[in-house]
């Protein structure tokens, strides 16, 4: 008879670790509302890992101060509108579709995140993975997901969907299986899209528009600056 495989087990922060820097994909969870995600330093991973074409366009993770910093002088944004990109993405944790002022001229690592003009940027930094995340300035993301698949909510359900070879990381939290979503499903976040001229347009919607019956609600309560 064969032998019964052991049962597969999530990874520690460890392992992730260790795999990241071998350029290998990791799936991390995320806090309620949202779903896990799946990132690596380089973007044909992601893909594959996703069982997608390698060459796909994926979603560069803004969530270092140097990545940001270098944004700024590639996006055709204005002073406001970058002030702006910034706050929907380190606060309000969504993902932003901002134009390039010279997209042909992307640096390679934008370059994977960029189509027809536009770059894809992922803003959610869960806090008790800032160690992990610090360490990988640049990083590629996507649903946590593979072809014709949810998004995993969380890590259980991500071990089920992904290869042994994709690691899994284990909630980094006491109970992060029931991280206060109070049984309400979760999803991938909300798209939005970042004119240069500062008007904003929702391309998808996610988790954090779905309490608003009109989206016009949620974005003019983005458009509200909170310092004024």
């Amino acid at each position: 008879m064969t032998p019964t495989p052991p049962a597969r087990e999530l990874s520690e922060l460890a392992g992730v670790r260790a795999a990241l820097t071998r350029g290998r994909a990791v799936v991390l969870p995320n806090p309620a509302p949202l779903t896990c995600v799946v990132a690596a330093t380089r973007p044909e991973a992601v893909n594959t890992a996703k069982q997608r074409p390698a060459e796909q366009a994926v979603a560069l993770w803004a969530h270092h101060p140097r990545t940001l910093d270098a944004l700024a002088e590639l996006l055709d944004l204005g002073p406001d509108a970058l002030r702006l990109a910034r706050r929907l993405l380190a606060e309000e944790h969504l993902t932003v579709l901002a134009p390039v002022r010279r997209p042909e001229q992307a640096p390679p690592w934008l370059a994977p995140a960029t189509k027809e003009g536009w770059t894809l940027l992922f803003g959610a930094r869960w806090r008790p993975l800032a160690g992990l995340l610090d360490a990988f300035p640049v990083l590629y993301v996507s649903s946590a997901n593979r072809t014709g698949h949810e998004p995993a909510p969380g890590p259980a359900e991500a071990l089920a969907m992904f290869p042994p070879d994709v690691p899994v990381l284990r909630s980094p939290v006491p109970g992060g299986e029931d991280d206060g979503s109070g049984g309400a499903p979760r999803a991938a976040t909300t798209t939005v899209r970042l004119y240069p001229d500062g008007r904003l347009a929702l391309h998808r919607h996610g988790a954090q528009d779905r309490a608003f019956a009109d989206p016009e609600q949620y974005l003019a309560r983005l458009r509200s600056d909170p310092e004024r």
